[in-house]
């Protein structure tokens, strides 16, 4: 099977991204991306009227390109003890992915969100989530939660850490660009190199870049489809 290129961790104007929802999309499909997820960030203030807008286009680029196209939210910044309640708005919303912004050693993140994420039932990825702890790799392993190895600078910089206790706990990892631009979306010898460079071996990169995706994808209820030529 040819290399599939997926990225589940994205973002548009309707957050702190540079395009709108249906040009990030287009970008994706003619960077050759399979399936993608749009996860502006999401608090109780905006989840609702974000998961409309991106369900949005996300249909119209389906339709149009054949490319998967989720509509999803990265929870930011919330307040640890309402990390479930906002999943569950999101869900309910019509969220395809919810995802939370881990504890990242780039932004001061509030101690306890990377615990809330994978306790909750309507979270489907922590993401950058720095020095996870090897209590809370194993919490993911046994909750079926995705941890992710970012692209993005800052965010990278805990890779390696994330990569070891992921192996340590068999957790279960994704490359994700964390995309705010179009120059920072993945292509494979990028997927692979991120991957590569959070120390895993030849046969792990495979399992993360191209067996981890589409796992994840039957996990939440999605499919791969034919995929139409660029015109």
């Amino acid at each position: 099977m040819p290399f599939v290129l997926f990225d589940f961790h994205t973002h548009t104007f309707l957050s702190d991204g540079e395009l709108s929802p249906i040009e990030l999309l287009r970008r994706c499909h003619v960077a050759g991306y399979t399936a993608v997820a749009l996860t502006d960030h999401a608090s109780p203030a905006n989840v609702d009227m974000l998961v409309s807008a991106l369900a949005r286009d996300c249909r119209i680029a389906e339709d149009a390109w054949g490319i998967v196209a989720m509509p999803g939210v990265e929870i930011t910044h919330v307040p640890p003890g309402e990390i479930d309640a906002v999943a569950r708005q999101a869900a309910e919303a019509g969220a395809e992915l919810v995802a939370v912004h881990g504890e990242t050693i780039a932004e001061p993140v509030a101690a306890g969100t990377n615990r809330a994420a994978l306790e909750s039932d309507y979270v489907h990825a922590l993401v950058h989530p720095g020095l996870l702890s090897p209590e809370l790799a194993q919490l993911a392993q046994r909750n079926g939660k995705w941890l992710e190895l970012s692209a993005r600078r800052g965010h990278s910089l805990t890779n390696g850490h994330v990569a070891a206790v992921a192996r340590a706990s068999g957790a279960r990892l994704l490359v994700n660009s964390d995309a705010h631009a179009p120059g920072d979306l993945l292509s494979e010898p990028l997927a692979r190199r991120v991957a590569r460079g959070a120390g895993l071996n030849a046969d792990e990169t495979e399992t993360v870049v191209a067996d981890n995706p589409l796992e994840f994808l039957r996990q939440i209820g999605r499919s791969l489809p034919d995929i139409s030529p660029v015109p």
